[in-house]
């Protein structure tokens, strides 16, 4: 009992923590932030940011980890009433461009992560969003909704356009102006990937 309180604590802490973190790498970004002052905030010590994430940087990672996975799944959520495959894959991509719009985003995720982080396609995160477009590409390409392509270069390249528009406009003087230019050149990209009706399958 006593080993599982522990582990439930040290979960906690961890939680409090990357809590704590969102909040500061938002408001005043990750090199600025204090982690005196983020420990403090949650009644902790310097010692349980290094005993949970080793430093600083793996504190931005875990963040960066849990923003972009509800990234994903807000982007899936976005499309879950679309029916048909290929407008489905296009919801999703250009719900996640949108989301570039978020502050929290913006700065943690599409500004921050990289430059501390280094290359996105690296992340845990940005895998496991590969490997499941991977296999929408393969589920698709089997039914001839799109034209024979490779699955693993065509995920990488689509997830790869999907998270660069989003830093495009991250790092734009006027986002709002620059999102629907990202959108239009975005969809006529994906579209280059679809089957027109009387495109042959048989190649």
């Amino acid at each position: 009992m006593a080993a599982k309180r522990r582990a439930e604590s040290m979960e906690e802490n961890r939680l409090k923590l990357i809590a704590a973190a969102r909040n500061a790498f938002a408001e005043k970004g990750f090199a600025a932030a204090s982690m005196d002052e983020l420990t403090a905030s949650v009644n902790l010590t310097r010692g349980a940011l290094y005993h949970n994430f080793g430093d600083k940087k793996g504190l931005l990672a875990a963040v960066v980890t849990q923003i972009d996975n509800e990234m994903a799944q807000h982007a899936m959520e976005a499309a879950a009433d679309v029916e048909d495959d290929w407008q489905k894959l296009l919801a999703e991509g250009i719900a996640y461009i949108r989301m570039a719009l978020n502050e929290e985003v913006r700065r943690i995720v599409l500004l921050d992560g990289p430059a501390f982080l280094g290359n996105p396609a690296q992340w845990p995160s940005q895998n496991s969003c590969l490997q499941a477009t991977r296999q929408r590409i393969i589920d698709m390409r089997t039914r001839g909704v799109i034209k024979p392509v490779d699955p693993e270069a065509t995920a990488f390249l689509l997830n790869s356009a999907a998270l660069n528009a989003a830093q495009w406009i991250a790092a734009s003087d006027d986002p709002q102006q620059a999102l629907p230019k990202v959108i239009e050149a975005f969809t006529l990209l994906v579209q280059g990937l679809r089957l027109t009706p009387d495109a042959t399958t048989s190649r």
